[in-house]
């Protein structure tokens, strides 16, 4: 929050000094004292002159801002939160909430958010971004094109009974599904993905259950009731995903879910 609010108020600062006159920098290097000195190297801000002008310094604004959200925008765009959600509630099955530590499992997830979404983002990058950076279409042409796959993707994942909460809450009702704004799809998105990470978490933490219940059983009528199951049970859990190869069925059933 702090970064975003330093972002905001450096962008600001930018735009005032933009719409100020005569503003002057003035440096210089002494090659003999190889010390800075007050020279002739001046650097000029000029009043804007026209309304394009002051576009440029609100498009300014505008790319800082989305380079500081950048990775909330990765995180809540994409099929990151699906995937992690899940990798976090095994951890939790399994009894190693430690291990594999989080910088592993978190990088892991961003390269198979990356390998899901990589038809979406070839999409945007054909279609949006290699035209806008030839100069072939407008700002404004860049952005629509821009989200049309982005679009397309969440509604592909989002549940009618979740986004059907947010356009009850709109002031005007969209005619359609493509007429639905990026900021009522978001929410929508992350809210089913969500309940589908949970859904597909809690399939996943029902056979580690099982062996935690066996093995409380089996110690509890040999009498040894101070015997913590848990620490009994986790080389059989341990065991039985290494055997069945879990983390290939795991992340085959991730990406799989997405088509």
């Amino acid at each position: 929050m702090k970064k975003i609010l330093f972002v905001f108020l450096f962008t600001l600062i930018i735009i005032k000094l933009y719409s100020q006159e005569n503003l002057s920098i003035n440096f210089s290097f002494n090659s003999e004292n190889e010390i800075f000195s007050p020279g002739n190297l001046n650097v000029n801000i000029a009043e804007p002159k026209s309304p394009s002008d002051l576009s440029t310094a609100v498009k300014i604004f505008l790319i800082i801002t989305i380079i500081s959200l950048a990775p909330s925008i990765f995180i809540l765009c994409t099929s990151f939160i699906r995937i992690i959600i899940v990798f976090s509630i095994l951890k939790q099955a399994i009894g190693l909430p430690q291990l594999p530590p989080g910088q592993v499992i978190v990088g892991f997830a961003i390269f198979l958010t990356v390998f899901n979404m990589f038809p979406v983002f070839e999409d945007i990058n054909k279609n949006a971004f290699n035209p806008y950076q030839q100069k072939k279409i407008s700002w404004d042409t860049f952005i629509q094109r821009a989200q049309e796959p982005l679009k397309k993707f969440m509604l592909t994942q989002t549940r009618d009974e979740d986004l059907a909460v947010f356009i009850s809450m709109l002031p005007k009702k969209p005619a359609s599904r493509k007429d639905l704004s990026l900021f009522t799809i978001i929410p929508a998105y992350v809210l089913s993905e969500l309940k589908t990470g949970f859904q597909i978490g809690f399939i996943i933490y029902i056979p580690f259950l099982m062996i935690d219940m066996i093995i409380a059983s089996i110690l509890m009528s040999m009498g040894m009731l101070m015997l913590p199951p848990i620490m009994i049970s986790l080389p059989f859990k341990i065991l039985l995903f290494v055997l069945i190869d879990g983390w290939k069925l795991i992340t085959e059933t991730l990406i799989r879910s997405f088509h």
